[in-house]
């Protein structure tokens, strides 16, 4: 019996959700790891007339993070479509998203590429929407997925990557798309986190 249930926990949907984690913790190792200082080669490339100048590291884990973005899609409406949606694979998704978001979020901070403001907005913002579904989820009830908060993510994973691709192509007209998304995405992120204590305001003060 115990064999089975092993079986059903670990189907498609969660596997590439499991994925996405393995990705997120490459990206941060690309990220944190001190090339220099260990003997590898980390190059710097240019495009066109040096408007466009691409640090490897970032490039690469630019591309690995449009990966691992695609698959919170597809692991999503693969579970969806087939029937396949479990609680462990609710939990491992929501664990991958904070962990590949966050993670380059705090990391992108450190060193100097976006403002320390974004991650501190952004990771406050989801403390609190998860804890609202957690005690949502405690009475038996779901919370759903509001548009201004599908707005949001779309506008941090767009910004990210920009980020991580300085700004490209955008960068050759001096037009700061990415740092307008992430902005745009903060302010979301605030508007969202006040909609869904609104929402759920009754039920978490409910006896």
């Amino acid at each position: 019996m115990a064999k089975k249930r092993t079986k059903s926990i670990m189907n498609l949907p969660n596997k590439i959700t499991l994925a996405r984690i393995f990705m997120s913790i490459l990206i941060i190792v690309i990220l944190v790891l001190p090339f220099d200082m260990i003997g590898l080669k980390n190059d710097t490339f240019v495009l066109i007339n040096e408007k466009l100048v691409f640090d490897t590291k970032y490039f690469v884990a630019g591309i690995l993070f449009i990966i691992a973005s695609l698959t919170d899609f597809f692991d999503g409406w693969l579970a969806r479509k087939y029937g396949l949606v479990t609680d462990f694979g609710k939990m491992i998704d929501a664990i991958a998203d904070k962990v590949l978001v966050n993670s380059v979020l705090i990391l992108l901070a450190s060193s100097g590429h976006i403002h320390p403001i974004i991650p501190v907005i952004v990771v406050v913002r989801d403390s609190v929407v998860n804890s609202i579904k957690m005690i949502a989820g405690s009475k038996g009830k779901v919370v759903a997925a509001i548009k201004s908060g599908k707005i949001k993510t779309a506008c941090l994973m767009t910004g990210i990557v920009l980020t991580l691709f300085n700004n490209m192509p955008f960068e050759l007209w001096n037009i700061w798309v990415s740092d307008f998304l992430l902005f745009v995405a903060a302010i979301l992120s605030i508007y969202s986190g006040i909609q869904y204590y609104l929402i759920n305001k009754d039920l978490i003060f409910e006896e």
